[in-house]
């Protein structure tokens, strides 16, 4: 049955290319602009805040998401016009857009046509080792020259590439072999940190998740680890984090909510910590998550560059760092030393720390002015209009 899935899945997507080069022979579609995010997963991430700003200020351009299944009501509602990827209205708007606003690659089949400005705006800040940089690729269906090449090629098809901070240009540059146009303007999704209305937002926020009233907010959110894969359909889950005991202790004045992968939040079961515990896994916009949440428990997740603009406390649980940085995979820089909050390797430690939060914050002021001058000092919450103004600034496109 999965064979004969993968085999009317190639037919489709290869009818679908067909299609795309027929539609490149018509006339680029003058302000059509197609937005995506994480290959259609979601409505999220720098598209989202740049399709907010063009929605209010360039009433003229027509704005279309991609999605890779049908979006909620919620979305639905965000975004009128949306189109099922790989289906034929996809490729024709595609090979017709004026406009592409992505934030991940894009299949090497999909040759962008000349006329069409390729926006790739990324999705964090570098840690671990990123494209070209990385010695070993372990992935399904390639190998590690092979994935070198495409990366590059994949690079040149793009006219703009967005950098959140001076560090990250470096190694864009050089680990995704960039020639086109660097963009330094910090992350667009990053301006709803700076919103002067953040705060009557975060109560909106709070309010739309049915959080319980006067409780501080921990977000729990890690990354995944690729180790956690046994075999197709088959993933490890070990919650490191003792939440009957995080309750116990935090329980009066906290909540948390726990923002895992979409693989391991399969198996998430929060039945036992009702009114404790929240499974946010599936939320749209993690951004809107830092905005309500009085500190982060993360470990090697990229989440901490951006959670730092909110100059919120941090917390790094890291119980697997010696096989993380040395086998799954490398990292930029010595993490302990630049990282703006304490490393710890047992889950009692993790709640003892949360239990004198104050005291044991000001430990690291100084370690987290120094992570903000290096990583965040490009944002300013006018992201999204810097990166519209240069990409619309030519009449020519």
């Amino acid at each position: 049955m999965t064979q004969l899935l993968t085999k009317i899945r190639r037919k489709k997507i290869h009818k679908g290319l067909l299609l795309y080069r027929l539609f490149q022979q018509l006339p680029v579609q003058k302000n059509l602009v197609l937005f995506e995010s994480f290959l259609g997963r979601g409505y999220s991430d720098n598209p989202k805040a740049l399709y907010l700003t063009l929605q209010k200020q360039r009433p003229e351009l027509q704005l279309v998401w991609i999605f890779a299944k049908e979006p909620n009501a919620a979305v639905k509602a965000a975004c009128p016009n949306w189109v099922l990827r790989n289906s034929p209205k996809y490729y024709y708007l595609m090979a017709r857009s004026q406009y592409w606003i992505f934030n991940t690659r894009q299949p090497l089949s999909l040759k962008k046509r000349r006329e069409t400005m390729y926006l790739q705006t990324w999705h964090g800040t570098p840690l671990k080792r990123l494209g070209l940089d990385m010695d070993e690729v372990h992935m399904p269906g390639t190998n590690t020259e092979q994935y070198k090449k495409n990366f590059s090629v994949q690079a040149k098809e793009w006219n703009y590439l967005l950098s959140p901070n001076l560090y990250s240009s470096t190694i864009f540059k050089r680990a995704f072999d960039f020639r086109g146009l660097l963009l330094e303007t910090g992350y667009p999704r990053n301006d709803l940190l700076y919103a002067p209305d953040r705060q009557q937002q975060a109560e909106q926020i709070k309010q739309s998740l049915r959080l319980p009233p006067g409780k501080k907010v921990i977000l729990y959110a890690p990354t995944w680890r690729d180790d956690e894969f046994v075999k197709k359909g088959q993933y490890r889950f070990n919650l490191k984090l003792d939440l009957k005991q995080m309750q116990s202790r935090l329980g009066d004045d906290y909540i948390v909510l726990l923002r895992m992968h979409y693989l391991i939040a399969e198996h998430l079961d929060l039945t036992a910590f009702d009114g404790f515990a929240y499974d946010v896994s599936a939320y749209g916009d993690i951004a809107e998550l830092y905005l309500i949440s009085d500190l982060l428990i993360t470990d090697y997740s990229s989440v901490f560059f951006d959670y730092a603009h909110l100059n919120r406390p941090m917390l790094f649980f890291t119980y697997d760092l010696e096989k993380y940085a040395s086998v799954l995979r490398g990292f930029y820089f010595d993490f302990e030393a630049v990282v703006p909050g304490p490393l710890l390797k047992e889950s009692d430690q993790v709640i003892d720390y949360i239990a004198d939060i104050e005291a044991h914050s000001k430990q690291y002021a100084d370690k987290y002015t120094a992570f903000q001058e290096r990583f965040c000092s490009l944002d300013d919450g006018k992201a999204s209009q810097r990166v519209i103004d240069t990409l619309f600034a030519s009449k020519d496109h």
